[in-house]
C-alpha cells in the first residue's frame, strides 16, 4: 500500500465533537487495519449514540419495566435507567461543563452506578475512559495524562487516590463524586436528583470515538484503544447475538471489571442491547459468583478459567448452577481438564473465546453444541483469521503461527507508534500463537512470550500447564521457561497444591513423571516450585510476567 493511502473501511462520517482531541490523534489512516463493514447487521446511521441505543431505545422498544441492573441494593428497571441516566446527563452538561469529545473517566467498582455514569457520560458526547478500581495516583495519572482527561466521575469510596492524581494534573480540572452504593449521598447524585428525566443526546457521530480502552499491559506505557459508537454495538450486534443469543429472558453475571472490554461487553453491553438483566457484583471472588448465581438464577455466567475451577468444587458442596444455559470463558486460555470437568459435572458447554481490548470484544469463539476441551472455536461471522509466519504467509492447516485478524473491529492506538506492532498489511496481530485445523476450528497455543525454547524444542507453557492440571494434588499452576545454561531454557512450574496435598520431592517428581506420560517427556517442567498462591490480574488472569521475573532470579 502506497504512503498515505487509505485501508479498506477507514473513511469517517460526520463528527459531533467539539473537542477534536480523539478524532485528531486517531493513527495515520494507512496504519489502520482493514475493516469490513458490509454485513447488514454492522450497518448504521451516520448519527449514533451508543448510550442512547443501550438505555431509551429499550423503553421504546417496550421493555420499560424490564429489570435492567441488578447490585449494590439498587434495582433498575430500563424505564428507570433511561430516566437515571438522562438527569445525570443533564448534570455532566449543565453543572460540570462536559463538552462534546471531553475525556471523561470513571472509577468504580462493578455496580450500576458505574453503568449509569458511563451511559450518562456517553449520552453528553463525552468519550469515555472506565478505569479499574484498584489503580494507584501514579497509574492514574500515566492515563489521565495519556488522553488529557479533563473530567473525572469516582465512586467516593474510591475517590482518595484519583484526587492525589488531580492535585498536580495538568489536565484533570475537575472530579465529580457519585454514590456507588443504594444511596444518593454524593454530589453528582445530589445535583441530577433535581433534573429533567428527558435529555437530547449529543448527536454524536457513528465514527466518533466514544471509549478509549487502556490495556492491562504488564510493563510500560498504557496503551489506549481507540472505539467508536458503531464499535460498541457491533460486539453485541456480532458475537452477542450471533454466538450467545441473548434474549429478554436472560441473566447475566461474572467478574471481569467493567473497565475490561470483556467486562464492559458482557455484563454491560450484551445485557443492555437486548433487554436482558445484568447482576453486578462489586467483589467477584468465586464465592461471590456462586451466592449470586442461585439467588437472581443466572442464565449466562462470564469468568476466566481459574474461576471456573473453584465454582467446580463448590458443586462439591452443594452449589446450584442448574439455572446457567452458557458458561463464557476468557482472559487466558481454558485447560482441557477444567472444559471436561465442568462439562461432565454440570452439562453446561463453556464457551472458550479469543478477544482483546483491541478488537473490543471476542472475534473467535466455542458455539453450542460445538464445543470441545483445548480447542477455542470459530470465526464470529464478520471476522476473517490466518495463521501466519513471520513474513505474513499463510500456514497450512494444523501448523502454529501468529494469529492474523481482521473484521469490523480492529486496533486503533491513541497516538502510539506501537500501532506498527500490532497492524501490519491490514491485519491485526494479536501475539498469540494458534493453530487452525482443516475444518477452520482454531486452537490456543500460546501467547508469543509463553512460548519456551528448551534444546531447540518449542514449547507451549499452556500445555504444560493443562498437564498438571490434570494430577488430582493441583489446584492451580503457572508454567515459563526459566534460564538455563545448557539448554538455554527450562520449563519451570509454579504449583498450587490442594488442600490435602502437601509439598514434598516425592510429589514434585510424581508431577513430573505425570507431565511425562502425557506429554513429549521433553516438555517435562525440570524444575518445580510449591506456591501459596500465584499472581494474578483483577480478572483473574495469571500474571505470567512476575513468574518468569522469579524465574529469572
Amino acid at each position: 500500500m502506497s504512503a498515505g493511502a487509505t485501508r479498506q473501511g477507514a473513511t469517517l462520517g460526520p463528527s459531533g465533537h467539539a473537542d477534536t482531541f480523539a478524532r485528531d490523534n486517531l493513527p495515520p489512516r494507512d496504519l489502520w487495519p482493514d475493516f469490513l463493514l458490509d454485513r447488514p447487521e454492522f450497518q448504521y446511521p451516520d448519527w449514533l449514540n451508543a448510550g442512547v441505543e443501550l438505555s431509551d431505545r429499550l423503553v421504546e422498544q417496550g421493555f420499560g419495566d424490564h429489570i435492567a441492573l441488578i447490585g449494590n441494593g439498587r434495582v433498575r428497571t430500563y424505564k428507570e435507567l433511561s430516566d437515571w441516566t438522562n438527569r445525570l446527563a443533564h448534570a455532566l452538561v449543565e453543572d460540570f461543563g462536559v463538552k462534546p469529545g471531553n475525556r471523561v473517566l470513571v472509577r468504580s467498582g462493578n455496580n450500576p452506578a458505574m453503568v449509569a455514569a458511563w451511559l450518562a457520560a456517553t449520552k453528553a458526547g463525552a468519550v469515555v475512559v472506565n478505569t479499574m478500581p484498584m489503580l494507584r495516583a501514579g497509574e492514574l495519572t500515566q492515563i489521565i495524562d495519556k488522553a488529557e482527561i479533563s473530567h473525572a466521575l469516582v465512586d467516593s469510596r474510591l475517590a482518595e487516590e484519583l484526587e492525589t492524581a488531580a492535585a498536580t494534573s495538568k489536565y484533570l480540572k475537575r472530579v465529580v463524586h457519585f454514590d456507588g452504593t443504594a444511596n444518593h449521598e454524593a454530589e453528582l447524585d445530589r445535583v441530577a436528583l433535581n433534573k429533567s428525566t428527558r435529555f437530547e443526546a449529543v448527536k454524536t457521530g457513528r465514527d466518533d470515538v466514544a471509549l478509549l480502552a487502556f490495556t492491562s499491559g504488564t510493563t510500560g506505557k498504557p496503551k489506549a484503544t481507540m472505539h467508536f459508537h458503531r464499535d460498541i454495538l457491533i460486539m453485541a450486534d456480532g458475537y452477542a447475538r450471533e454466538v450467545l443469543q441473548i434474549t429478554p429472558k436472560d441473566v447475566v453475571v461474572g467478574s471481569p471489571p467493567l473497565a475490561f472490554t470483556f467486562g464492559l461487553g458482557g455484563l454491560a453491553v450484551f445485557p443492555l442491547r437486548f433487554g436482558a438483566t445484568a447482576t453486578l457484583i462489586e467483589t467477584a471472588t468465586p464465592p461471590n459468583l456462586v451466592k449470586y448465581i442461585d439467588a437472581y438464577r443466572a442464565t449466562i455466567v462470564f469468568t476466566a478459567p481459574t474461576a471456573y475451577r473453584v465454582l467446580l468444587g463448590a458443586l462439591k458442596e452443594g452449589a446450584d448452577f442448574s439455572s446457567l444455559r452458557l458458561a463464557v470463558s476468557a482472559g487466558e486460555t481454558l485447560p482441557k481438564p477444567v472444559y471436561d470437568d465442568w462439562v461432565a459435572r454440570t452439562g453446561v458447554e463453556i464457551l472458550d473465546s479469543m478477544g482483546s481490548t483491541e478488537m473490543i470484544h471476542v472475534f473467535i469463539g466455542g458455539r453450542v453444541g460445538e464445543t470441545r476441551g483445548g480447542v477455542t472455536g470459530r470465526t464470529v461471522t464478520g471476522y476473517e483469521a490466518r495463521i501466519v509466519d513471520e513474513d505474513m504467509h499463510t500456514l497450512p492447516p494444523n501448523t502454529p503461527g501468529r494469529l492474523a485478524v481482521r473484521g469490523p473491529t480492529g486496533c486503533r492506538y491513541l497516538a502510539d507508534i506501537r500501532q506498527t506492532n500490532y497492524v501490519r498489511d491490514g491485519w491485526n496481530l494479536t501475539g498469540d500463537t494458534f493453530m487452525c485445523d482443516e475444518n477452520g476450528y482454531y486452537s490456543f497455543v500460546a501467547r508469543a512470550d509463553d512460548m519456551i525454547i528448551s534444546s531447540g524444542y518449542n514449547i507451549a507453557g499452556p500445555e504444560v500447564e493443562a498437564a498438571l492440571l490434570a494430577h488430582p494434588a493441583v489446584a492451580e499452576c503457572g508454567v515459563v521457561g526459566a534460564p538455563d545454561e545448557e539448554r538455554g531454557e527450562i520449563v519451570s512450574a509454579y504449583v498450587v497444591l490442594k488442600p490435602a496435598h502437601s509439598p514434598s520431592p516425592e510429589l514434585a517428581k510424581a508431577l513430573q513423571d505425570h507431565v511425562k506420560a502425557t506429554l513429549a517427556p521433553f516438555k517435562y517442567p525440570r524444575a518445580i516450585h510449591f506456591v501459596d498462591a500465584l499472581p494474578k490480574t483483577a480478572t483473574g488472569k495469571i500474571q505470567r510476567f512476575v513468574l518468569r521475573a522469579e524465574a529469572r532470579k
